[in-house]
């Protein structure tokens, strides 16, 4: 798994970097098909003072990219509220893909067989 952790208007510090690594231990105990991660936090000077603090993940998965995004006044509150979304859309991927698979035609009839 690649991770990539970046900054805009803001210096990531080794606290925040540590503290990203954590909560996405969560999601990849959840589902260990993750091929790519890139997080990018921000800190925005246009928006109303609640929603300065932005926390974006882009997550690729074979098949799929999930993008979350959230904004909060406190940067790791915002990185909290990322975390639970992406893992709930992983969470969601993950049933998405197990839900495909079917036992195929001829298992099906042997075990039909099997019961008469």
């Amino acid at each position: 798994m690649n991770l990539t952790i970046s900054g805009h208007h803001l210096e990531v510090t080794p606290s925040l970097r540590e503290y990203v690594l954590t909560k996405m231990e969560r999601v990849t105990r959840h589902f260990d098909q993750v091929v790519d991660v890139t997080v990018l936090l921000s800190v925005e000077k246009q928006k109303e003072k609640e929603r300065r603090q932005k926390a974006e993940v882009n997550l690729h998965v074979k098949g799929k990219d999930i993008f979350v995004e959230t904004s909060h006044e406190d940067l790791y509150a915002a990185i909290d509220q990322l975390m639970d979304k992406l893992d709930r859309q992983v969470c969601r991927h993950k049933d998405r893909v197990q839900d495909h698979h079917h036992a195929s035609h001829k298992r099906q009839e042997s075990t039909w067989d099997a019961i008469q």
